[in-house]
């Protein structure tokens, strides 16, 4: 199996929309979090607005959906910032240099 990443075409404002992740139809609403030591969070619905999971913080250097893998999301959620992996996300460079990825394994033919 080798890895695919897929770019979550993102915007620095708050923003719903669906998007096919893994084969599966999803609702995501992105948000930001004036609280200190918060900041931009998703959450993730089914195609009616269900909720499958909330309030998932934009967490650098980890998959955003570690832990949640009972819930049959086929791939994992990153954040990557240009130049620095690490460096969290702010309220201006979201969907500029600050990304979020959805990365799921595909068969390499082999």
């Amino acid at each position: 199996m080798t890895p695919t990443d897929y770019l979550i075409p993102l915007t620095n404002q708050p923003q719903e929309f669906e998007i096919t992740l893994g084969g599966i139809d999803y609702q995501l609403t992105v948000r930001w979090d004036d609280r200190e030591d918060a900041g931009w969070m998703v959450d993730i619905a089914d195609t009616n607005g269900n909720p499958i999971a909330c309030s998932i913080p934009f967490v650098t250097g980890t998959d955003l959906l570690s832990g949640l893998e009972y819930l049959g999301i086929n791939g994992s959620f990153y954040i990557y910032t240009n130049g620095d992996p690490f460096a969290v996300p702010t309220l201006d460079d979201l969907g500029d240099t600050s990304n979020l990825y959805f990365e799921t394994s595909v068969a390499n033919g082999q």
